[in-house]
């Protein structure tokens, strides 16, 4: 595709919606921004340019059209603690990866299962599911845990973006660590940010979801996932290499060669640690996600672990920051300015008087599919899920199953972008998986997740009583 068409096609679908008229009841500002924001995801698909400047642009556009006043709304973004997390656990994958211990925890996974990449990306999703309920930020286990290990197995088997060899491996590992990430946090009530609302806004409803009730209704279902889902991706987006005969034996070799701990990586475990314990027990403390790693990068400065020079230089981590919050901000005001909810009004009219189980599906899938809308999961919850749960009930939807279905929406429709979730930029950020690939393999993956969650879901449903 050239360059002059990269450009015009987001050019024109903005300029096109820009003109339409703005629809009855909606606020002029929402329509001015929706008409930015669809032109800025679509140049961010065809990349006439990075992601950095495609997003400053549809921050500029909507500074000159009045849509966002670039001082009081346009730059919030940038303020979001969310934003700094990720930010954070950049640069303290830098010390796994500055220390070595990283490329350790490698060669352990390689040493066990590494003969196979199959069962290395089993591994990982595996070890995903153990640490899901007890850290309740799905990005600290994608970018804090999850992201050096993967990032070490991967290079350790010569799988390198920097190389040309990311198809190797790295690529299809890459996806495993998200789309996992995804699956575990639906599974349990205390394993992402937005799951405890969706709780609060059940109850308001009548509803009670429990820890207990949650994971019961997402056990098969969870499960059928983390066991489908790999090969799934081992199908549609295979890696170049899919068996290791010498991989073991390089593993213990290479641990053989690094010998025992350095006093580095025995201080990147105990500040690693420290900061597991505060994921699990900080909201307890009154201690944030974002605060812990602020706390675990500071530990690594003045321990020399890590140098300003180390933070200065981890690009990756200031590119995340300028696209991320000019999108997570543009999402925001869409809901702020009523776009959203005009959009869920219209939705709730469309399938009135439809058969309960016609219009829960229908519901399902709009719910769904209009996380293309959003940079992030609370968002969306925080401005759809009340609403929708509403319109279910209504239509004859049993009220504990609309609520905990779409519950577990609300973890799995961010598997179709690379900017959905919180989960996603350190795993994209690593450059293992091209925005298209990223896009359709997560398309993909959503339509199995689908079909495994209500279809396989909606029978253990039934055997559990719930409809």
């Amino acid at each position: 595709m050239s360059q002059i068409i990269r450009y015009l096609i987001p050019t024109i679908v903005g300029i096109i919606l820009f003109i339409s008229p703005v629809p009855v009841g909606l606020d002029p500002k929402g329509w001015k921004l929706f008409a930015i924001f669809v032109p800025t995801i679509l140049g961010i698909i065809f990349k006439p340019l990075p992601m950095g400047p495609i997003a400053l642009l549809g921050l500029l556009m909507a500074t000159l059209t009045g849509a966002l006043n670039l001082g009081t709304e346009g730059l919030t973004g940038f303020a979001s603690p969310v934003i700094w997390l990720i930010v954070l656990v950049f640069f303290i994958a830098r010390g796994f990866i500055k220390t070595q211990l990283g490329t350790r925890i490698a060669y352990h996974f390689v040493k066990h299962l590494g003969h196979k990449t199959l069962g290395l990306g089993y591994g990982l999703i595996f070890t995903e599911t153990v640490i899901a309920p007890v850290i309740p930020s799905n990005v600290a286990r994608a970018g804090g845990v999850m992201f050096p290990i993967l990032k070490s197995i991967s290079e350790s088997l010569g799988s390198s973006p920097e190389n040309g060899t990311e198809r190797k491996v790295g690529s299809y590992l890459t996806q495993v660590c998200f789309q996992g990430n995804l699956i575990t946090s639906a599974m349990f009530l205390t394993a992402m940010a937005a799951n405890p609302m969706v709780q609060d806004f059940a109850a308001m409803q009548g509803i009670q979801i429990t820890w207990a009730n949650w994971f019961l209704a997402a056990l098969v279902p969870g499960i059928l996932s983390i066991i489908i889902v790999p090969f799934v991706l081992y199908l549609i987006y295979p890696p170049e290499v899919k068996e290791f005969p010498e991989a073991v034996t390089m593993a213990k070799q290479k641990l053989h060669e690094m010998g025992p701990m350095s006093k580095a990586e025995w201080t990147m475990t105990g500040v690693f640690f420290l900061m597991l314990g505060f994921w699990i027990f900080g909201d307890k403390l009154g201690i944030t996600a974002t605060t812990t790693a602020l706390l675990g990068l500071c530990l690594l400065l003045v321990t020399g672990v890590l140098t300003w020079k180390d933070v200065l230089n981890e690009h990756d981590a200031w590119h995340t920051l300028v696209w991320l919050s000019i999108l997570v901000m543009m999402s925001a005001f869409l809901e702020k300015f009523g776009f959203i909810g005009w959009f869920s009004g219209h939705i709730g009219s469309f399938v009135a008087g439809w058969p309960w189980g016609t219009a829960f599906l229908a519901l399902v899938l709009v719910y769904f599919y209009s996380h293309y809308f959003f940079a992030s999961n609370t968002a969306h919850v925080s401005s759809m899920y009340a609403a929708f749960l509403a319109v279910a009930i209504a239509s004859g939807t049993p009220p504990l199953l609309a609520a905990l279905a779409l519950g577990f929406c609300s973890s799995l429709f961010s598997s179709m972008t690379h900017y959905g979730t919180s989960a996603a930029p350190p795993l994209f950020g690593t450059g293992y998986v091209p925005i298209a690939a990223w896009w359709g393999v997560g398309l993909v993956v959503s339509f199995v997740n689908l079909a495994i969650w209500i279809g396989a879901g909606g029978v253990w449903w039934k055997i559990l009583g719930m409809w």
